[in-house]
């Protein structure tokens, strides 16, 4: 097989190169980071998400929630991934995140190859790059060399923007704290596109929420009342990474609360209309920049942090 970060450089137009040479590195991080160290790193990572998403495609949106919520906490760290009785993962808005096993998996692959080389924080920006291009969306290279950190505070994930009850400058507020712009705030809601919600995620919009088509709304009372607690955040494309997730808000059928009010503002409307009446490639490169901007968010490069030899702990 053809190493990975060939077929990336392949599948991508030469104009996006001049992107990730930006913020990115100017954090320490550079994309080829383990062409010496560790040459095999993204082959191996991708081949072993390959089997997992075509066995399990839901965990697909699963695993990019993990990385936006680790980023969002204390910078892209890995630390969500840690264990503990007050850390992160133990907090109110990551009891329902999944896909830790799959990290812990792809680390003992890396281990296997090149102990002591690649960081949990890497893993978890190569994964959700891979899991986008496995369900038909883009690839993006990866800049890497991000270290792990050693502190997860449960009480941090406060930082974290809710599905609910948030208005569009609260959001737009939250992400330009992190360094990310309004475009990248709706670009990256567009992941949203993949995966399933619990119904106590948005229950509070089923009754009387004029921003929700009534229509829609039925549908998903119907749903959650009927026994069921989950159900698709874009209904039909829940395993595709597509546009269809911008076309559903257009309509006001966002599901969260996040979703509704990006129709609220001229400036996030119109993003929201363009992808959604526009052809995906445009989407398709836009999230590639968001993607790299938001996995540069506080990373820990060079001696800080520590490359850690299981995801879950610290070493």
């Amino acid at each position: 097989m053809a190493s990975k970060g060939l077929v990336l450089v392949l599948l991508l137009p030469l104009a996006l190169f001049s992107v990730f040479s930006g913020s990115a590195e100017a954090q320490g991080l550079s994309v080829g980071f383990y062409n010496t160290t560790c040459p095999d790193a993204e082959t191996i990572v991708y081949d072993e998400m390959s089997g997992i998403i075509k066995n399990a495609p839901s965990l697909a949106g699963a695993l990019l929630r993990l990385h936006f919520h680790d980023c969002f906490v204390r910078g892209c760290d890995a630390s969500i991934l840690l264990n503990g009785s007050a850390t992160e993962k133990t907090a109110i808005p990551n009891l329902t995140v999944r896909g830790y096993g799959v990290i812990d998996r792809v680390k003992a692959k890396l281990e296997q190859a090149c102990p002591g080389t690649v960081s949990c924080a890497d893993i978890l920006a190569l994964v959700a790059r891979d899991v986008v291009t496995l369900t038909k969306g883009p690839s993006w290279p990866v800049p890497t060399g991000r270290r792990d950190g050693r502190v997860s505070i449960a009480n941090e994930t406060s930082q974290l923007p809710p599905p609910f009850g948030i208005s569009i400058s609260n959001l737009t507020d939250v992400f330009a704290c992190k360094g990310l712009s309004t475009k990248d705030l709706v670009v990256l809601s567009g992941a949203h596109t993949l995966g399933i919600s619990h119904c106590s995620s948005f229950s509070n919009r089923l009754e009387s929420d004029d921003t929700l088509d009534p229509a829609y709304a039925a549908k998903l009372r119907a749903k959650c009342k009927s026994g069921r607690t989950l159900v698709e955040m874009d209904p039909g494309s829940r395993t595709t990474f597509d546009t269809s997730y911008f076309e559903q808000v257009s309509k006001r059928r966002g599901l969260f609360t996040s979703d509704a009010v990006l129709l609220q503002d001229p400036q996030t409307r119109a993003y929201v209309q363009g992808y959604a009446s526009g052809c995906s490639s445009e989407f398709f490169k836009d999230f590639g920049d968001s993607m790299v901007k938001m996995s540069s968010i506080g990373v820990l490069t060079g001696t800080e942090g520590e490359i850690r030899k299981l995801c879950f702990a610290r070493n």
